[in-house]
């Protein structure tokens, strides 16, 4: 039996879009009920999706990086913002050619939709994080896009955790890319709602049956707002008690639902599904 989730009345969640850095883990240790969370949406077949911006990675490698935390996961249920991008340049212009600036997620969902990558002259430049970026790319991305290719960024992250602390992130080479091109971006993950309206098409549900689960005001909430989604913010990552209301004022949205953690989310769920 499939079960939904009343969150007011005559609201009715039928599906949850879920963060993962933050959310889920902090780089390779996973947060605490992480992988009880996502055991109890399966157990009650509530239907779900990793919702990331992350572009390097595959799904495969996603699901893989889940999976050896604990976490329970599928390449399926994987949905970053490479995928998210290449899809919106195929529907856009099917077979582009394409300069890619990024890693092997972007470059295989490139390819996977049937585009075109090059070297000279393309279409479109989309980038995302590319930690082997050179001036060399920068001249050559800057020459295509005052020259008219179209520039796509899959994520506006501007720096990354990692093991030895914060690194830049595809917004930080993105905003390289925009002040020598002088030409802004068409922005795919979040805040912007183009990354959830992928996650939702593929899921077939509408935006008022989706709660967006996610650490950041500044990133999830904001595109789940965005996207006309209901929203869950976890204080278990970027978005604490202590700088709340400053990215309240940000992003100029409250979420739907707040919880300390993800203990508190699945007493919640508990509860909502009694009733």
């Amino acid at each position: 039996m499939m079960y939904e989730i009343e969150v007011g009345e005559g609201i009715t969640i039928k599906s949850l879009l879920i963060d993962l850095d933050g959310t889920l883990y902090h780089g390779n240790r996973m947060i605490k009920g992480a992988d009880l969370f996502i055991s109890r949406l399966r157990s009650e077949q509530i239907p779900y999706a990793y919702v990331t911006n992350n572009a390097s990675r595959t799904p495969e490698s996603v699901a893989e990086h889940l999976i050896g935390m604990g976490i329970e996961a599928a390449s399926h249920e994987v949905y970053t913002s490479a995928l998210a991008a290449a899809q919106y340049v195929a529907q856009q212009s099917p077979g582009a050619h394409v300069y890619c600036i990024g890693e092997t997620g972007l470059r295989e969902a490139l390819t996977g939709a049937g585009l075109q990558l090059v070297q000279n002259h393309p279409d479109y430049v989309v980038q995302g994080i590319d930690r082997q970026f050179t001036y060399e790319t920068l001249a050559a991305a800057m020459r295509w896009i005052r020259e008219g290719a179209t520039f796509i960024l899959t994520n506006p992250d501007l720096q990354l955790p990692s093991h030895d602390g914060l690194t830049p992130g595809a917004g930080t080479i993105g905003a390289a890319i925009e002040a020598a091109s002088q030409v802004k971006p068409i922005v795919i993950g979040k805040p912007s709602s183009v990354l959830m309206n992928y996650a939702l098409n593929r899921l077939n549900i509408r935006a008022d049956e989706a709660l967006v689960v996610g650490d950041n005001m500044l990133t999830d909430i904001a595109a789940g707002a965005a996207a006309g989604c209901k929203t869950a913010l976890i204080l278990s990552g970027v978005t604490t008690r202590a700088n709340m209301d400053e990215h309240i004022r940000a992003v100029g949205v409250k979420p739907d639902l707040m919880f300390e953690n993800l203990d508190e989310l699945q007493e919640w769920m508990k509860e909502e599904l009694k009733s």
